[in-house]
């Protein structure tokens, strides 16, 4: 009877060792990066890609990132509508274009919110969505104690829910790996979870970056109603 019970138990798990025992949230951690990232390359990346986000009503934006984290600097150009801005950082030093030039009127700053602070939270935007789920290692990254399953649009998987120290930011996540790949495939946050606010997005495909193997495809949805808000297409 043991035996059978066993059995039934590695069946219902999918024969994975590690989601047949009691998985820790380093555990699964450590196991999906070691798929996204094999090669420990997200430290020293230095490359471009460019992301194509497509919403409802309104036109494409086509976004081409360049990110050296050795040499500190990142980089970001953006076209819409026949309309080209950038953000530049080296370290911390900002500087900003719009249509090649420096000299921005204040009128068009703000109309392409052309700032710094604009420009640092895109910078940290960028680095955070594409360098998941490496970016969980950071400082300031609360991982729940246990590891939950949970079926999501048909499909049960590993959930890992992370909390962040208040001096890092205040929403609630949750990550969804496929229990035999350890591949990320949605991630889901709130700012306050009771509420059922917030956003969860939906990733499929990969494209692989310097070694690194990033969503293809990242379509956003709210939470409470599931609106579609829109996809982003990351190229090379």
């Amino acid at each position: 009877m043991r035996n059978i019970l066993c059995l039934s138990f590695l069946i219902f798990c999918g024969g994975n060792p590690l989601y047949s025992q009691k998985i820790t949230p380093t555990d699964l951690l450590d196991s999906t990066i070691a798929f996204h990232d094999p090669n420990g390359q997200w430290k020293a990346f230095k490359g471009s890609f460019k992301v194509l986000m497509k919403t409802p009503n309104s036109s494409d934006r086509l976004s081409a990132i360049s990110m050296d984290h050795p040499g500190r600097t990142f980089e970001l150009n953006v076209e819409k509508d026949e309309t080209v801005y950038s953000y530049v950082f080296d370290g911390e030093r900002c500087t900003t274009t719009l249509n090649g030039s420096s000299q921005i009127s204040e009128e068009d700053r703000k109309t392409h919110r052309l700032t710094c602070d604009r420009g640092k939270m895109m910078r940290n935007y960028y680095t955070y969505l594409y360098g998941l789920p490496m970016k969980l290692k950071d400082p300031g990254t609360l991982l729940d104690p246990n590891v939950h399953t949970r079926k999501f649009k048909g499909k049960e998987y590993l959930v890992l829910k992370v909390n962040y120290d208040e001096t890092v930011g205040k929403d609630v996540w949750y990550f969804y790996f496929d229990p035999n790949t350890y591949a990320m495939e949605v991630y889901q946050f709130y700012h306050e979870e009771a509420k059922n606010d917030g956003e969860y997005i939906l990733l499929e495909g990969l494209e692989e970056i310097n070694g690194i193997k990033m969503p293809k495809v990242r379509s956003w949805y709210v939470n409470n109603n599931d609106a579609y808000l829109g996809t982003d297409h990351l190229q090379k």
